[in-house]
């Protein structure tokens, strides 16, 4: 599959949700697994809501130029965000307002769309957001696989 820099790609998306449209990303890396799946999974970006909210999948430009797709974490009262994969135990902190581009809306997985509002999801992304229990979510998930190796 040919993929285009996001560099090429971030224009076109700030000009697609600009006007209110929808735009259907296939995002890479392993940071936000098991939500996302590299070659599997893609999201749909649209514009970010004024007001942040812990657990809300959003896409960012860190200050070196990099394109992320995390979970936001926490907002400090002088306005800086914290985010984090799904995958990692590391926070992100300092990241503004400004460098948001995109919010994530709904997920597809095998082509089948799932809404990030849903019970479900947004349950599992304020799961995410707490810091114990996804560090415990990661162990068993990395103590499961490690299971499954050996038998």
């Amino acid at each position: 599959m040919n993929s285009l820099p996001m560099e090429e790609l971030v224009p076109l998306l700030k000009e697609v949700i600009r006007d209110g449209g929808e735009f259907r990303l296939y995002p890479r890396g392993t940071s936000m697994r098991p939500l996302l799946r590299e070659g599997m999974d893609s999201v749909v970006l649209i514009t970010p809501p004024p007001k942040r909210r812990r657990g809300e999948i959003l896409l960012y430009q860190r200050t070196n130029g990099q394109y992320v797709l995390h979970r936001l974490i926490a907002a400090k009262k002088d306005g800086t965000l914290c985010f984090c994969g799904d995958n990692q135990k590391e926070l992100e902190w300092g990241i503004t307002d400004e460098l948001v581009i995109a919010s994530v809306s709904a997920v597809y997985r095998r082509e089948k769309r799932r809404e990030v509002n849903r019970p479900l999801m947004w349950f599992y992304g304020r799961l995410m957001t707490v810091r114990f229990i996804k560090v415990l979510f990661l162990f068993a998930r990395r103590a499961f696989a490690k299971i499954r190796k050996r038998a």
